[in-house]
């Protein structure tokens, strides 16, 4: 059972019938959706959703933090990521997890040197990290802001939040490299950079080094002339 709660805003401007919205999704491993139950809490002003889903007696690889040493999964657990992010990519979907906007904000205040226009979208999970992920069996979870963002948006949160495990952050840019080598992936992933770089102190420190290295090859290649 899958318990959420938000504030009457955030229901009015993005719902709360992602997870059940997902079972659309074919070809992507996640836990199947049975039913739901919704409520509102008007003295709180809030909505609650539960979800009855399949469960998965696989462990999110991390359950929250940062990763620090590389997961122990097998390479049929990576075809899965793969072909789970591919299946995913060719739906279509009005819902948006990831506007033109927050890549703007994210990227001009730092970089304004480089053309931010996103120039290909896709379907995405919207919050593609190891804490949603499962071994070793592989499932992705919560649900909850899939919909259109640009391409490789996923595999730029994976990669960058990976980075503190270099082989590993390689072996994403490695699989994934369809993706992020693209105009709009290499926005994602200097975007998730620019996040890091312009928060105060205490947000995320040992990020700060690895995503300055990579923001300079970053801006190099959409900088370059074609």
């Amino acid at each position: 059972m899958r318990i959420e709660h938000q504030t009457l805003a955030q229901f009015a401007r993005r719902g709360n019938d992602g997870v059940q919205a997902a079972m659309v999704l074919d070809g992507v491993t996640k836990p199947a959706w049975y039913q739901a139950l919704s409520w509102i809490d008007p003295e709180h002003g809030r909505v609650w959703r539960a979800d009855e889903t399949e469960y998965v007696t696989s462990s999110h690889v991390i359950p929250y933090g940062y990763l620090r040493q590389a997961p122990a999964v097998s390479a049929t657990w990576w075809d899965e990521l793969v072909a789970s992010l591919d299946a995913l990519a060719r739906h279509t979907t009005s819902r948006v997890a990831v506007r033109q906007a927050r890549i703007t904000e994210a990227i001009a205040t730092v970089f304004p040197e480089v053309d931010i226009t996103v120039t290909e979208w896709t379907t995405a999970h919207g919050d593609f990290y190891w804490q949603n992920l499962t071994a070793p069996d592989f499932y992705i979870l919560d649900w909850e802001d899939w919909g259109t963002a640009p391409r490789g948006w996923d595999a730029a949160s994976l990669w960058h939040n990976s980075l503190l495990v270099p082989e590993l952050a390689e072996h994403i840019a490695t699989v994934r490299r369809a993706d992020l080598d693209t105009h709009s992936g290499l926005l994602c992933q200097l975007m998730r950079c620019a996040e890091v770089l312009a928060a105060p102190p205490g947000y995320a420190d040992e990020f700060v080094e690895p995503s300055r290295l990579h923001a300079q090859r970053l801006v190099s290649q959409l900088t370059s002339p074609a």
